[in-house]
C-alpha cells in the first residue's frame, strides 16, 4: 500500500469540506484549545490509512486500525492534527514545535484525563466564581419587570476626548446592535438619547421612540476621524495616545430564563443605573485587590503586536476591562490551588482558551448576535464597539450552554473533546444526515486501562533535533505558510497568562514570550524573508529525511497565493535529497472564515508526498502547459466529485503544487545544495518558469473540457494506467 495508490481524493475531499464547516462536530479535540489553521484530521487519517493500511481506503476509513509499531514525527506540530490522528491509530509518535503553546496544547490534546473527576472540580470552581463574582454579570428586566437576570453580552463604544473643546464623545461606526436575521427587529442606538429602537424596515428607520432623532445606520467615525458633536472640531483617531482609549457601556444583550418560551426574539436594554453600580462595584475590588496572577508582561513590537501600539496599548494587561481582570484573577487563585497536577493543568488550560473571549478586543455579529472572539481574523484587530462576554457562562438545564465565551462553555468543548479521545468516530453522510459512525478499539491518549502508547512531545525547534536514522516510518506534518500569520505573537495573548499559573511545569515555559528567532515565517519586524524560510525548512526536511526508512513518506500540506513561497518548498525537498513522488489537492480550510471570504485565497491544499525512492505514473511527468493543464482538469474533477466547485484561487494553488513537483524532479539529479540560498531559489525560480506560466496554464485548463465525473473508481486511477505498469522509477 502507498499514498500514491491509495489515497481517494474525491473520498477525503468530500470528509474534509464538511469537517472544516463544522470541525467540532467532525474532530471534538480541537475543542481542548484554540490553535490556528489546523487541518482536517480526515485529511491525515486519510493520509496514514493510505500509507500503512491493509485494505483500501474506503473500507480502512470506517473501521478499526491497529497500527503498533509505526512511527511517525510531526517537526512542525503546531495544533497536532497529524500527531493525533497517528496516536490514535496506535502509531508511536514523536512531535516538534519551537513554540511552547504548541507544546502545551499538543500535551494537553494526547494526555489522558478523568472526565468525571475534570467535571468535578469545574463544577467547583464554577460555583465558587459565581459567589465571588456572579452579581456582577445579572441585570433586570425592563419588558416583564423580573429581576435579578444573567446578562450575555455588554457592548462598550470607545471614547474620545476632543483636542479642542476637551469634552468626551462616542466613536460610533455605525448605531446598529442586531439585524433582523436572528431577531425580529433591527436594533439601533439613538445617536441623541443612546435608547434602542426596535425597527421592522431597515430602510426605512424613523424617529427614537424617545426623543424623536431621527435614527441613523452610520455613525460618525469613519476613516480615522470625528467630527466632535460639542463643537464641531474634526478629531483623528486613535490620535497620539499614550494609553488605551477609554469605553462606555451603552447597550446589553440578557437573558430571561423564565420568559424566554412565550417572548420572541432577543432580549436588549440600554444599561440602567443598576448596570452601572454593578459595573463600578466590581472596579473597585479590582481596585482594592493584591494582583498576584495577572500579568504585567510588556507587548514587544511587532508585525501584529505593533497594531496595539498604535492604539494606546503597552501591556497585556491593558486589554481587558476592571471586571474581567477581577474574574481572571480570581479563577486563577482557585486553580492554583487544585492539588491533582492533571486537573489543575487542565483547568489552567481553561483559562487559557477563555482569555480568547475575555478581553476588550472582541467584537459583537450584529447578524449572529454573538461574540467574536479575539482570533477570528488570526490578527489583533482593534474596532471602535466591543462585546464583553459573560465571564460566567449562561446554562439552561443540563449541559446546555446559553451564549458563548463563558467558563460554562469552554468547561464543556474540553470535556466533550476529552470524551472523544475515549472513544472517537467518524461522521458520515447517508442521504440527508450526518451519522455518527463509532470506531470501537481506536483511543487517543499515552494511557488507557494499563496499556501505554510511545508519546515523545518537545518544545524544541527541528532544526536542531536528533533523531536515529532510519528510524522513522513516516513523517507527516503541516509546515509554516510563509508570512501568513504571526503565531507567536497572537499565542502570546494567551501565553503570558498561562505561564503565571503553571509556573516551570511546563517545557519551554522558561522564556518570557512564546516568540523565537527560529520561527520560520516571513515578519518584516525581526527581517525574516523568504531566504529564512527557505533555509530552516531545508534543515528541517534534511534532518526528517535522515531519520527516514528508505521509500518512506515525508508527506506535508501546503498553499499559498505567491509561487515564490513554493520556490522555498521545492529547494527544501531538493536539499533533503527528496523527490515529490505525488501533490495532491483537499480542501484545508473554511471558505467562510472571516480571514478569507470575499478574498482571491484558496481553501485547497497541495498534499507533497516525498520519497528517496519510489515510482510514479508516467502521465504525471509532464513537459507542456497543456499537459499540465490536463493534469489538473483531473484534480478538478476529484474536487467536484467531493463537492467543492473549485475556484479560480483554488486551480492557481493546484497548478503552483504541481510545477513544484515537476520542477523537483527535473532538478533531482544535478541539484547542488551547497549552493547559496539565493542562488538555489533563482534555479528552482527559473525551472519552474520554462514549465509554463500560470496564467496560460489557468486559461488552458478554463477552456478545456470538463473531465466526466461518475460514480466508482476514483478519476485518478482511471487516468494513471497503473495496471500496465507504466510507471517512472526514481
Amino acid at each position: 500500500m502507498s499514498i500514491e495508490h491509495q489515497f481517494d481524493v474525491s473520498l477525503v475531499a468530500r470528509m474534509a469540506l464538511k469537517e472544516k464547516q463544522i470541525q467540532q462536530i467532525y474532530r471534538p479535540i480541537i475543542g481542548v484549545h484554540k490553535w490556528f489553521a489546523r487541518r482536517p484530521g480526515t485529511l491525515f487519517r486519510g493520509l496514514i490509512l493510505a500509507e500503512f493500511g491493509r485494505d483500501r481506503l474506503e473500507k480502512t476509513f470506517y473501521r478499526r486500525n491497529d497500527l503498533a509499531g509505526i512511527r511517525i514525527a510531526d517537526p512542525f506540530m503546531g495544533g497536532g492534527t497529524p500527531l493525533i490522528e497517528a496516536n490514535r491509530v496506535g502509531c508511536e509518535v514523536q512531535g516538534f514545535d519551537i513554540n511552547p503553546m504548541a507544546t502545551w496544547i499538543v500535551r494537553e490534546e494526547i494526555d489522558s484525563i478523568d472526565v468525571s473527576a475534570y467535571r468535578q472540580a469545574a463544577r467547583r470552581l464554577l460555583e465558587a466564581l459565581r459567589t465571588e463574582i456572579g452579581p456582577y454579570y445579572r441585570t433586570s428586566c425592563p419588558l416583564y419587570g423580573d429581576a435579578n437576570v444573567p446578562v450575555k453580552s455588554f457592548l462598550w463604544v470607545k471614547i474620545l476626548d476632543c483636542t479642542h473643546c476637551g469634552q468626551a464623545f462616542d466613536l460610533f461606526p455605525g448605531y446598529l446592535v442586531a439585524r433582523n436575521r436572528r431577531h425580529p427587529m433591527n436594533v439601533l442606538v439613538c445617536p441623541t438619547c443612546g435608547d434602542l429602537n426596535q425597527v421592522e424596515d431597515y430602510k426605512e428607520l424613523g424617529d427614537c421612540s424617545s426623543c424623536g432623532t431621527k435614527l441613523r445606520q452610520t455613525g460618525p467615525a469613519r476613516r480615522g476621524r470625528c467630527e466632535c458633536p460639542h463643537c464641531g472640531h474634526s478629531n483623528a483617531y486613535p490620535g497620539e495616545v499614550q494609553r488605551p482609549l477609554r469605553h462606555r457601556m451603552f447597550a446589553m444583550e440578557y437573558y430571561n430564563p423564565t420568559r424566554k418560551a412565550k417572548h420572541k426574539g432577543r432580549f436588549f436594554k440600554k444599561p440602567d443605573n443598576e448596570d452601572i453600580l454593578r459595573m463600578e462595584a466590581a472596579t473597585k475590588r479590582w481596585e482594592q485587590l493584591t494582583h498576584r496572577f495577572v500579568p504585567d508582561q510588556e507587548i514587544l513590537s511587532g508585525d501584529e503586536t505593533d497594531r496595539l501600539h498604535r492604539w494606546g496599548y503597552t501591556r497585556y494587561r491593558d486589554l481587558f476591562n476592571p471586571r474581567q481582570l477581577l474574574g481572571l484573577e480570581l479563577s486563577c487563585r482557585m486553580i492554583s490551588q487544585c492539588s491533582d497536577q492533571r486537573i489543575r493543568h487542565a483547568l489552567a488550560t481553561n483559562l487559557s482558551d477563555l482569555l480568547r473571549y475575555q478581553n476588550m478586543l472582541c467584537r459583537y455579529d450584529t447578524t449572529a448576535l454573538k461574540s467574536l472572539d479575539i482570533f477570528s481574523v488570526h490578527g489583533f484587530p482593534v474596532g471602535l464597539v466591543q462585546c464583553e462576554s459573560n465571564f460566567l457562562g449562561i446554562t439552561n438545564g443540563p449541559s446546555r450552554n446559553v451564549g458563548s465565551g463563558g467558563w460554562s462553555n469552554i468547561v464543556h468543548k474540553y470535556a466533550k473533546a476529552k470524551l472523544y479521545c475515549t472513544a472517537p468516530f467518524e461522521v458520515r453522510r447517508q442521504g440527508t444526515r450526518n451519522v455518527r459512525i463509532p470506531i470501537k478499539g481506536e483511543w487517543i491518549g499515552d494511557t488507557r486501562n494499563g496499556q501505554r502508547r510511545k508519546v515523545a512531545i518537545r518544545c524544541a525547534s527541528a532544526t536542531a533535533i536528533d533523531l536515529s536514522p532510519e528510524s522513522l516510518d513516516a513523517v507527516f506534518t503541516d509546515p509554516p505558510y510563509f508570512g501568513n500569520v504571526q503565531y507567536s505573537e497572537l499565542m502570546d495573548f494567551c501565553y503570558v497568562w498561562l505561564r503565571r499559573l503553571v509556573g516551570n511545569e511546563a517545557d519551554g515555559f522558561e522564556r518570557s514570550l512564546t516568540r523565537s528567532q527560529d520561527e520560520l515565517n516571513g515578519n518584516i519586524t525581526r527581517n525574516h524573508g523568504l531566504d529564512h524560510f527557505t533555509e530552516g525548512l531545508s534543515a528541517v526536511y534534511s534532518r526528517m529525511a535522515q531519520a527516514l526508512k528508505p521509500g518512506a513518506p515525508l508527506a506535508f500540506t501546503y498553499h499559498h497565493n505567491k509561487l515564490e513561497t513554493y520556490h522555498a518548498v521545492g529547494v527544501a525537498i531538493l536539499d533533503a535529497e527528496l523527490v515529490v513522488s505525488a501533490t495532491l489537492p483537499c480542501p484545508a480550510e473554511m471558505g467562510g472564515s472571516i480571514h478569507i471570504h470575499g478574498t482571491s485565497s484558496s481553501i485547497i491544499d497541495t498534499v507533497f508526498v516525498c520519497r528517496t525512492s519510489g515510482t510514479v505514473p508516467r502521465h504525471w511527468i509532464f513537459d507542456t502547459p497543456e499537459q499540465l493543464a490536463a493534469i489538473v482538469a483531473v484534480d478538478l474533477a476529484d474536487l467536484e466529485q467531493a463537492g467543492r466547485t473549485p475556484t479560480r484561487g483554488d486551480t492557481r494553488c493546484i497548478v503552483f503544487g504541481h510545477l513544484t513537483r515537476m520542477a523537483v524532479w527535473k532538478l533531482r539529479r544535478h541539484w547542488d545544495k551547497g549552493q547559496p540560498i539565493a542562488k538555489k531559489l533563482a534555479a528552482f525560480g527559473a525551472t519552474v518558469s520554462s514549465l509554463g506560466d500560470p496564467a496560460q496554464i489557468l486559461e488552458l485548463v478554463a477552456a478545456a473540457e470538463p473531465v466526466p465525473i461518475s460514480p466508482g473508481p476514483l478519476l485518478r486511477k482511471r487516468q494513471s494506467n497503473e495496471e500496465t505498469s507504466d510507471v517512472v522509477s526514481f
